[in-house]
């Protein structure tokens, strides 16, 4: 079970994977800038500067990923409760009936046991249960739907219709969201070959005529203009990360 969704730790595999990868490329990316191996070697210690932005995109991609999962267990509860189930017995029904579609370390999977655990051998309610996962999500969706369960239990309200609406809503939102990374994505690639573009000329130009360019390397005006180039490129790259990072 996770603690807090917002919060991703990386596994020692993840974090070994990561590091290498990272230091590699940066490693790569300052010699091609520079031409010195010593800067190339020191400068890839940059790259646990980044790794709480790598960790934000996980967390994030992560919650992605439950919200879809949660809708999912939505269909499940609303089966269930339609059939006369209470909502204790439809969460235990739903890890049942997800275990077909996701993998026991999937997050609503691993939420679901947990519920499922502490309904059976501690006798909780769902009701606790539901405003913790709520909690620790910090999900809209999720917490909007415990919110209206709670409110329908407190003032017997129809809890199978609550759950049908909250699905609609649900999937109406979802299908905003893929619709506009769909008219977004195209752009988003075509920012990262321009990015790249710098790089793999510069490449090409040490390949092919490297006294062309010798004065880059060789000259104080040259390191600068490098230099330049290079926070250049990094901040076009922020940017756009940032103007296309839209949420719903």
């Amino acid at each position: 079970m996770i603690k807090d969704y917002s919060v991703y730790e990386f596994s020692n595999k993840e974090m070994a994977a990561f590091v290498s990868l990272g230091y590699s490329s940066i490693c790569v990316i300052t010699y091609l800038f520079y031409h010195s191996i010593m800067l190339a070697a020191v400068s890839g210690v940059l790259i646990y500067f980044v790794i709480p932005y790598i960790k934000e995109y996980m967390a994030r991609k992560r919650l992605d990923a439950l919200n879809i999962q949660f809708k999912d267990m939505l269909y499940s509860l609303s089966a269930s409760v339609a059939a006369g189930r209470q909502m204790e017995e439809a969460l235990i029904e739903a890890e049942e009936n997800l275990t077909i579609i996701y993998k026991e370390s999937d997050p609503i999977m691993c939420e679901l046991r947990h519920m499922r655990i502490s309904i059976l051998e501690n006798k909780e309610s769902a009701k606790p249960l539901l405003k913790d996962f709520a909690s620790r999500s910090g999900s809209e969706d999720i917490n909007d739907f415990v919110m209206a369960y709670i409110t329908c239990r407190n003032m017997g309200g129809d809890l199978e219709k609550m759950i049908v609406d909250a699905v609609d809503v649900l999937t109406e939102k979802m299908t905003i969201d893929r619709d506009i990374k769909v008219l977004i994505s195209q752009k988003k690639t075509e920012g990262m070959i321009i990015s790249l573009m710098p790089l793999a000329m510069l490449l090409g130009l040490n390949i092919i005529s490297y006294s062309y360019i010798s004065v880059l390397y060789e000259t104080l005006a040259g390191r600068l203009i490098m230099t330049g180039s290079l926070i250049v490129m990094c901040y076009g790259v922020f940017m756009m990360n940032k103007i296309t990072k839209i949420r719903i």
